[in-house]
């Protein structure tokens, strides 16, 4: 496969996620990080939005509720370029009504190699990651080919 990059700016685009029994521990993380995610813009589905913007006291882009579409919004601003990192705590120990959506959102996460954290440590090195506050050469897959290919 060859690759194209993509820059990824001193201020990183954050989606910020988190199942229901993953909020508390979301909300947890977001204030010990307050001061590293005032420097990025901020995005988050339904709920979770409403609860950071709470917490931290400043303006989260709130999209739709994740059953409602907002997983697939995100997954639209991934492949469109409109986020940079992915932040999602779900909770792999309960059944979700819309685990299609969920898979679909961290496949296209993979698919276009944005780095993704699923649970607080990983998520710690993401934040404390000399990249996260510099400018960042991503290699992006380049599916041109994929896209041109004879059906």
């Amino acid at each position: 496969m060859n690759y194209t990059t993509k820059i990824l700016g001193k201020r990183k685009r954050i989606a910020l996620v988190a199942h229901d029994h993953k909020k508390h521990d979301l909300m947890d993380w977001a204030n010990f990080n307050k001061q590293s995610l005032a420097k990025h813009e901020l995005f988050a589905t339904g709920t979770t939005g409403k609860l950071l913007e709470d917490a931290l006291d400043r303006p989260v882009k709130k999209l739709l509720s994740g059953p409602l579409g907002g997983d697939q919004q995100i997954g639209s601003m991934i492949a469109t370029g409109d986020i940079d990192i992915m932040i999602f705590f779900w909770d792999p120990m309960e059944a979700q009504p819309h685990d299609s959506d969920v898979k679909a959102l961290l496949r296209v996460c993979v698919a276009w190699n944005i780095p993704m954290a699923c649970d607080r440590s990983t998520a710690d090195f993401l934040m404390t990651s000399p990249f996260m506050n510099e400018e960042y050469t991503a290699n992006i897959p380049n599916y041109n080919h994929y896209l041109s290919r004879k059906i």
